[in-house]
């Protein structure tokens, strides 16, 4: 689904001509003509509008170096552009359209994080675990498996993120950056879903930006704690290329803790209840 020829036209839109000392002149769009990419870039014209058409998906390295410099493309960007044009996916490889599943020794391992909300999901941020503190942080999102379609169809999500604006910036990104060069019917329908029910998504989504979940700090309104700020990891699954794994921290002896403990009392106390539900039944 991803297109050489749609980065290349995103990505030059983000460029003033200024970055790069040309005149701003007249122009009927923002960012770079064509033919200055091409001119920055030391390749012809029509060879760079070949491969804005899809004419020509497979450039040198040479090309692809020279490129990345004239749309001043980070370490990520430029690390999506190869991605683009790498070569297909062997014969016999994984489809990345089926459903992945959490490995049980670590949702285990998750459910035994009694003080940490932590959350797996995929590349296509399909929720494939939760353990019982993230459930209790994260309750708004009831039976919804997609924290794509959560957030941007979910009117709660933008209660309970107070950046909701960066954390969908974000999102759309991080799906960029890890279903570069796929045949994914899975991305494909979810594409498709977001940007006929989302403007807001179909914009992000057109902006061609990539970037990688990293740690930072998120900031909620929680139902029962109110404000609350957290830190996270973002933890990739090495036996399962594409999952990530989400950990949420709080720094110690700050409000976030104390918050976070209450949290945690607020499981135990439904777990007890659960139980003693049980006991009654028997």
């Amino acid at each position: 689904m991803p297109h050489l020829g749609e980065f290349l036209r995103a990505r030059r839109a983000l460029v003033a001509p200024a970055q790069h000392g040309l005149p701003n002149g007249s122009r009927r769009t923002p960012g770079l003509r064509r033919e200055e990419v091409a001119m920055l870039a030391s390749i012809s014209t029509a060879y760079y509008v070949r491969l804005e058409q899809g004419r020509d998906v497979r450039p040198s390295t040479e090309v692809l170096d020279a490129l990345a410099a004239a749309l001043l493309l980070d370490e990520e960007a430029n690390a999506y552009l190869r991605a683009l044009v790498g070569p297909p996916p062997p014969r016999g490889a994984a489809d990345p359209s089926r459903p992945e599943t959490a490995a049980p020794g670590l949702v285990a391992l998750m459910e035994g994080w009694t003080d940490t909300p932590a959350l797996l999901y995929d590349r296509h941020l399909d929720l494939l675990a939760v353990n019982s503190m993230g459930r209790a942080l994260f309750g708004w999102l009831g039976d919804e498996t997609n924290l794509l379609r959560a957030i941007f169809l979910d009117p709660a999500a933008r209660v309970f993120y107070r950046d909701w604006a960066l954390i969908a910036e974000g999102c759309v990104a991080a799906l960029r950056i890890d279903c570069a060069r796929r045949d994914d019917r899975r991305l494909v329908e979810l594409v498709g879903e977001l940007s006929v029910r989302s403007s807001e998504f179909a914009s992000l989504w057109s902006r061609h930006e990539v970037r990688a979940k990293r740690g930072e700090t998120k900031h909620f309104e929680h139902p029962i704690l109110g404000p609350l700020s957290l830190s996270f990891e973002n933890l990739t699954v090495a036996n399962a290329p594409g999952q990530h794994l989400v950990v949420y921290h709080a720094e110690p002896g700050g409000a976030a803790e104390e918050a976070l403990s209450r949290l945690r009392n607020t499981v135990e106390a439904a777990s007890d209840s659960t139980l003693d539900r049980l006991d009654d039944t028997r």
